[in-house]
């Protein structure tokens, strides 16, 4: 969270890898989340503490490495930036990436994956770009239950890891949010 420079309130730190980890600056004072968030301290500087909600994502990298590994349709993550561009929308196409369950904030570690509005005229690029989208999707679910919990609105979002390499991504991700997303990949 320091190291990324969220030391205002509603600055939020995002890791992207396999999964996704976030952190949430909440200021001076803890935040009990209704919705399985974990407050932690973020830091303690000559006496005052700043805090934090803490939440996560099981299954995001994760997925492209399944695209690569499991359905053999990609040859390496960093193809799917141009293929998820190279068509227009998802095609209806949604993915729920669930290998292991769901982490927050649905904690449903019983739930599958699932891969649904495909058709006939279903493309590779269809297929990944859904799965990029679902990152960003799960990202959101986090993002809006740690501005519900705190009622601290987002400052800035600030990225790193990996997956923040893919433009697609990153910019699908500000879209939904409706804010910058800062990453030095990008």
């Amino acid at each position: 969270l320091v190291g990324q420079g969220c030391i205002e309130p509603g600055s939020i730190k995002v890791t992207y890898g396999t999964g996704c980890w976030m952190q949430m600056n909440t200021g001076s004072s803890p935040v009990l989340s209704d919705h399985g968030l974990l407050p932690t301290v973020a830091w303690r500087l000559a006496g005052e503490s700043c805090f934090a909600l803490d939440g996560g994502v099981y299954i995001t990298g994760g997925a492209t490495k399944w695209l690569k590994d499991g359905l053999g349709i990609i040859s390496s993550p960093a193809e799917t930036d141009l293929i998820a561009q190279s068509v227009e929308n998802n095609g209806g196409v949604y993915f729920v990436p669930a290998f292991t369950g769901l982490a927050a904030p649905h904690w449903d570690s019983y739930a599958s994956g699932m891969m649904i509005g495909m058709n006939g005229g279903t493309k590779k690029g269809h297929i990944v770009r859904a799965a990029l989208e679902s990152t960003a999707y799960q990202v959101r679910d986090v993002m809006d239950v740690m501005i519900r919990d705190s009622s601290v609105p987002i400052m800035a979002i600030r990225c790193n890891g990996g997956p923040t390499r893919n433009q697609f991504l990153m910019q699908f991700q500000a879209d939904i949010l409706g804010t910058r997303v800062y990453s030095p990949e990008c």
